[in-house]
């Protein structure tokens, strides 16, 4: 495959034949067609395999093969894409704070990927790969306002050279991570990608997770434990209790082209044990 991106198959597999002008409306539209048709997964922790970012690796796994990936992989072959279409856009790398205290940046390595776009000297985030929790809609960099997106209310919100992404879930705002806009290298992602992909303490490693939208609903697995959040309304839940029911859903909720093997309904198996599911 060419060293470069396949404009008409990436906007075939997100369901895209609107205007691809560099606009704001632009922007946000392949956003929002990106998430509902390309699932944040880990299959492949689950199955032990490498996670390559060349863009060849990367169009081939999610253009071509129907699968989804996590940060490294939906962010940096969005990044091309939006390049390829004539967006000014770079990468910038996180460190992500959820369930931690927001000081805990200090002892969290730049293990997210998201993009920075500028369109008309006003700079924005853009974010596909950030699981049950992706920002559906781009968010303005320089406002420190309640920004909506098609599903939740964000904020960025600036300390010094750093900025920290919020969501408010009910009443009350959560943060998620912390970035900066200091220029990023190819070696960084590699080197973000290794440790997130394979390093024992990684939160990703041998763990199941899996989320995708649709307007009005999040969907989102974590090891057996599967998610149906509707905006304004209660979340429906259940679990998952063997590997073809998993496969079943990540086939059809999550619409990801899962390949049928024993070797991942084993691996299946052992990620879906009540003891390999960590808590909420």
């Amino acid at each position: 495959m060419a060293d470069h991106v396949d404009i008409a198959a990436y906007l075939a597999r997100i369901g895209y034949g609107g205007p691809t002008t560099p606009s704001p409306d632009t922007l946000a539209a392949l956003q929002s067609h990106h998430v509902e048709a390309i699932a944040f997964e880990t299959l492949a922790m689950v199955l032990g395999e490498r996670v390559h970012l060349d863009l060849p690796s990367l169009q081939r796994k999610i253009l071509l093969e129907g699968r989804g990936g996590y940060c490294f992989e939906l962010n940096l072959l969005f990044l091309h894409l939006l390049r390829a279409l004539g967006f000014d856009a770079r990468p910038l790398t996180g460190r992500v704070i959820m369930h931690e205290p927001e000081e805990a940046w200090t002892a969290s390595a730049r293990t997210h990927v998201l993009i920075l776009v500028t369109i008309d000297g006003v700079r924005y985030t853009v974010d596909v790969g950030f699981g049950g929790m992706t920002p559906t809609g781009p968010l303005r960099l320089d406002s420190e306002d309640e920004q909506q997106t098609p599903h939740d209310p964000y904020r960025l919100t600036r300390r010094g050279e750093t900025y920290t992404l919020r969501a408010r879930i009910g009443p009350n705002w959560h943060h998620y991570y912390t970035f900066d806009l200091a220029p990023q290298a190819d070696i960084d992602f590699e080197v973000g990608n290794w440790y997130v992909s394979t390093h024992p303490a990684s939160p990703f490693r041998k763990r199941l997770l899996a989320a995708r939208v649709e307007p009005g609903v999040r969907y989102a697995l974590r090891g057996a434990d599967y998610a149906r959040h509707r905006v304004g309304a209660e979340s429906e839940r259940r679990t998952i209790e063997n590997p073809n029911d998993a496969i079943a859903l990540l086939r059809t909720v999550f619409r990801i082209n899962v390949p049928a093997s024993a070797e991942l309904e084993t691996a299946l198996a052992s990620v879906l044990a009540p003891s390999a599911t960590p808590p909420p």
